[in-house]
């Protein structure tokens, strides 16, 4: 039997894959994270289920119940908040079902930043002012971040910056991204993108602090920053550019 290592997208039912569905209908077992995930997505699952929630749960006790379900002879599913190839522990796990001779796969699923790209209705690259996005995330009681990858060195680059797990850092942080990106560059925060509960705020690094905690948020959120959010003049990319060759039709 495998465990299957599932995108569970933001929150919304209906934001996870055909594949997803398929193999959440014939899995025996469900591991999932509830902090994060509606209980809408559970919906899915078949009758008879066995549901667990790894909230509270280390990864050495994650790791002794998906290898007692498969020793059972039951596929798994193992929802990940999002898409699983951003900050779901995947290697942590895989290695140790590996070791212990336990077939795995992967079903992709849509991560919450693209869900909150699209609750804030933006594109998150425009020609010409931000051709790129850096998916990072803010430290304090978490695994030490790279020496190389300090917040810093990212708003250098003036790309779109995507942070998650930083709601409670907001302050700090939009004072350090100001020296780089100024005061009046343009931030959203997504809470619990694609759910009933979602609340989107817009503001710059001067306000975005006041407003998120006004609003109370602690978990949750992805917070973004930069210039594509609110570009004052938006030039045509090459790629629809009338001027440019194209090769005659048949």
């Amino acid at each position: 039997m495998t465990v299957h290592f599932i995108g569970a997208g933001p929150g919304a039912a209906d934001l996870l894959t055909l594949r997803a569905v398929r193999l959440l209908a014939s899995s025996r077992v469900c591991l999932y994270a509830g902090t994060y995930l509606d209980q809408t997505v559970l919906g899915h699952c078949p009758d008879g289920v066995e549901l667990i929630d790894t909230a509270n749960l280390d990864l050495d006790q994650i790791t002794e119940l998906l290898v007692r379900a498969h020793e059972s002879g039951h596929d798994v599913a193992r929802l990940c908040s999002g898409d699983p190839s951003i900050y779901s522990a995947l290697a942590e796990q895989t290695k140790r079902l590996d070791a212990a001779g336990v077939p795995w796969d992967v079903t992709p699923g849509v991560a919450a930043y693209s869900a909150a790209a699209a609750a804030l209705g933006t594109e998150l690259t425009v020609p010409e002012l931000a051709q790129s996005v850096v998916l990072t995330r803010a430290q304090a009681r978490s695994t030490a971040m790279p020496a190389t990858e300090a917040l810093a060195n990212f708003a250098r680059t003036h790309a779109t910056l995507v942070l998650h797990l930083a709601i409670t850092q907001i302050r700090a942080l939009a004072d350090e991204l100001t020296l780089e990106y100024g005061c009046d560059c343009p931030v959203a925060v997504v809470y619990r993108a694609s759910q009933p509960t979602e609340l989107v705020l817009r503001g710059t690094l001067a306000d975005i602090a006041d407003q998120v905690e006004a609003a109370d948020l602690r978990l949750a959120a992805v917070v973004i920053v930069g210039r594509a959010l609110a570009p004052e003049h938006v030039t045509q990319s090459h790629l629809y550019d009338p001027k440019r060759s194209r090769p005659k039709g048949p």
